[in-house]
């Protein structure tokens, strides 16, 4: 199976991939837009997207893609985030006067940073790219933040391990397949919804009044503007649903206040590991 990611090789998304899907193979594209594009061209099977991080939020582009794009998304899983600083062989921490790391990786690790100001951030593109680019140059005073699969992959060593500020960082993924090939779970107990309302007063809280009638846990409400009409939105929800007829119901309920109601998917709800039992097995 081809999965595209975006990034290089070695990333979040190249791990959560492989987590969702052993042994595939992996297609970096460079842009989200691109990824979405070999989606939906054919020239790979599914894609793996981030979605939302505990502590920066959400991935806003993203649901743009998924409602431009006639696609599914099929399944979700939980990848625990985990920062290193990585530089090529033989160099030291002591060394290192310049990081580079996504500007979010960047965010999640001040406390590291300010704790070595002879460190100076530079925001980079991808996190594994980051990577890529240290040990290309072989420049032992520049380091990369970035995962663990990501110096296994470039052949770069870890200098310091677990840099991130918050333990509990996480980023949701989902696996996205082109809708005439999406297959639902039968256990599905999540749903995932693009809807719009009229711009008058009382038509958003109809819409979600709408949903609570069925007794749905809405999880997540996120809104995105409509490109080319200003201070109109579209809203974004996900919703546990106790069976897929009730998701069925939702829908049907939200097209009765909605100009326009799109399914993004129906899968499995994603469970976080268990920090204690996560410390049990180390």
């Amino acid at each position: 199976m081809k999965i595209a990611i975006q990034g290089e090789p070695g990333s979040f998304s190249h791990e959560a991939a492989l987590k969702l899907v052993p042994y595939a193979e992996i297609v970096p594209c460079p842009l989200s837009a691109e990824v979405f594009s070999s989606l939906s061209s054919g020239a790979v099977d599914v894609a793996v997207i981030p979605i939302e991080n505990s502590l920066a939020g959400s991935v806003l582009e993203h649901f743009d893609l998924l409602l431009a794009h006639d696609v599914q998304v099929e399944r979700e899983t939980l990848l625990r985030i985990r920062h290193n600083l990585i530089a090529i062989a033989g160099a030291s921490t002591a060394q290192i006067d310049r990081v580079f790391s996504h500007p979010v990786a960047l965010a999640q690790c001040r406390r590291f940073l300010a704790g070595h100001p002879h460190m100076e951030a530079f925001a980079a593109y991808d996190t594994a790219g980051s990577v890529k680019q240290l040990v290309e140059l072989r420049d032992r005073r520049a380091a990369a933040i970035a995962s663990e699969a990501a110096a296994r992959y470039y052949g770069a060593q870890i200098l310091e391990a677990n840099i991130e500020d918050n333990p509990e960082n996480y980023t949701r993924f989902f696996l996205v397949r082109r809708s005439a090939e999406a297959r639902t779970d039968p256990e599905a107990n999540k749903i995932s919804i693009a809807f719009s309302v009229e711009n008058r007063p009382g038509s958003l809280v109809a819409a979600l009044s709408a949903l609570s009638a069925l007794g749905t846990n809405l999880t997540k409400i996120e809104s995105r503007p409509v490109h080319g009409k200003p201070w109109e939105y579209v809203f974004y929800v996900d919703c546990q649903i106790r069976s897929s007829d009730e998701g069925t119901r939702a829908l049907e309920a939200l097209r009765a206040h909605c100009g326009m109601v799109k399914e993004l998917g129906r899968y499995v709800e994603a469970q976080s590991a268990n920090p204690a039992k996560q410390q049990l097995r180390a």
